[in-house]
C-alpha cells in the first residue's frame, strides 16, 4: 500500500491481504508467534516437523510456513513496536487510484467495517473480498484466496 501510495506510477494493481491503510494495535499472540520463532531459531531447526512441534506450544494450529520464511528474527522483534503503523494519515496528500482488491479474514480484526471509509479515501477504486478465515489468509484459505483473486 505505501509502494503505491508513494509511487503509484510503479503499480499496475494492488492487492493488500488482511491489511488496511490505518494505525492497527497488533493483537497480543503476535509476540507469541515471535516466542515461537526465537525458540525455533535457537534450536537450529531443520526440518519442519521439528518446527511444527516447537511451535505446536505457542498456538493449536502452527503456521507451517513460518518456518519457511527464514525471517531475521531479531530484526522482526526490533519492529514490532511500529509494525502496525501506517505511514500516510491524511488521503487527500496520497491516493492510489489504480485498481486495488483487499482481501479480508473475517475471523481476524486487521480490516473491521469501520475502517473502510479510509480504505475509500486511499484507494478510491477497492472492491472487497472476504475469506473465512483469520489473519494468514493465504495460509488458512490457499484455494479461496486463489478463487478471490480470480
Amino acid at each position: 500500500m505505501t509502494v503505491a501510495l508513494r509511487s503509484p506510477n510503479l503499480v499496475g494493481a494492488l492487492v493488500p491481504v488482511d491489511n488496511a491503510p490505518v494505525d492497527a494495535i497488533l493483537k497480543s499472540d503476535f509476540y507469541k508467534y515471535l516466542e515461537g520463532m526465537e525458540e525455533i531459531q535457537d534450536a537450529g531447526v531443520k526440518k519442519q516437523a521439528q518446527a511444527d512441534q516447537i511451535l505446536s506450544k505457542y498456538e493449536d494450529k502452527p503456521q507451517s510456513d513460518i518456518f519457511a520464511m527464514r525471517i531475521p528474527i531479531k530484526t522482526l522483534a526490533s519492529s514490532l513496536g511500529k509494525m502496525g503503523d501506517f505511514p500516510f494519515k491524511d488521503p487527500h496528500e496520497a491516493c492510489y487510484k489504480g485498481p486495488t482488491l483487499f482481501v479480508r479474514g473475517i475471523r481476524s480484526h486487521y480490516i473491521a467495517d469501520d475502517v473502510l471509509p479510509a480504505i475509500g479515501q486511499f484507494f478510491p477504486r477497492f472492491i472487497m473480498s472476504d475469506v473465512d478465515s483469520g489473519h494468514w489468509v493465504i495460509s488458512e484459505q490457499p484455494e479461496a484466496f486463489r478463487q478471490g483473486m480470480i
